[in-house]
């Protein structure tokens, strides 16, 4: 695995970051109609962000997207959601207004998911404002494994990229290609505010 720490200054990716104030312009197949602006001045710390950290919520990720899908199969749809709405209350950074979420599957006119209500949809669906979510996370997955090729750590700021596979009860694995951005908030917890996945490009013979 590739770990890159940089300075502040010399620190650009995809957002732009801007005396703590993350800056996204989005087009209009989203699941909300207006460019998002979010302000994390007041809610995130300023204490460095370490590799074993970043690790540790990648794993946590893995673990509780196995966890709606078993607590799905074992209790039914109404303890999966409730369990995703704590997962996506605890992992994630919707607390602070928007999160820049592309999911895998979704598809237009509501591609990203900036919305807790996006969110929770694209993982357990049910939700009548978004009728193309089946509920990514009821598909009977049950092990997930992490392959970062690089790991880029700023002060509290923290990019990922790399492959997750995760394998489903009949043992088939799928591949996607993965970006997360990780802040951490004033209790010491890391937050995904960008998460950005796709499957694999594969070239026409």
């Amino acid at each position: 695995m590739n770990l890159f720490k940089a300075n502040a200054s010399a620190f650009l990716i995809a957002s732009t970051v801007v005396s703590s104030t993350f800056i996204a312009v989005q087009p209009s197949i989203a699941d909300s109609s207006t460019p998002v602006a979010v302000t994390l001045k007041k809610s995130v710390t300023t204490k460095p962000i370490t590799e074993s950290e970043v690790l540790a919520a990648q794993k946590a990720w893995g673990e509780a997207l196995v966890a709606i899908s078993t607590t799905y199969d074992t209790q039914g749809i109404k303890a999966a959601k409730a369990l995703a709405e704590k997962v996506i209350d605890g992992a994630y950074g919707y607390q602070f207004g928007s999160v820049l979420f592309k999911p895998t599957l979704t598809v237009a006119p509501q591609t990203f998911r900036t919305t807790r209500a996006g969110a929770l949809a694209y993982f357990v669906g049910g939700d009548s404002n978004f009728p193309q979510d089946k509920g990514f996370a009821l598909n009977g997955w049950r092990k997930v494994e992490m392959k970062n090729a690089g790991i880029l750590i700023s002060g509290n700021t923290a990019t990922t990229m790399g492959n997750v596979m995760i394998t489903n009860k009949e043992g088939k694995v799928t591949t996607v290609d993965k970006t997360w951005q990780f802040v951490k908030d004033n209790n010491g917890k890391l937050r995904i505010m960008l998460h950005h996945s796709s499957l694999p490009y594969v070239a026409a013979k």
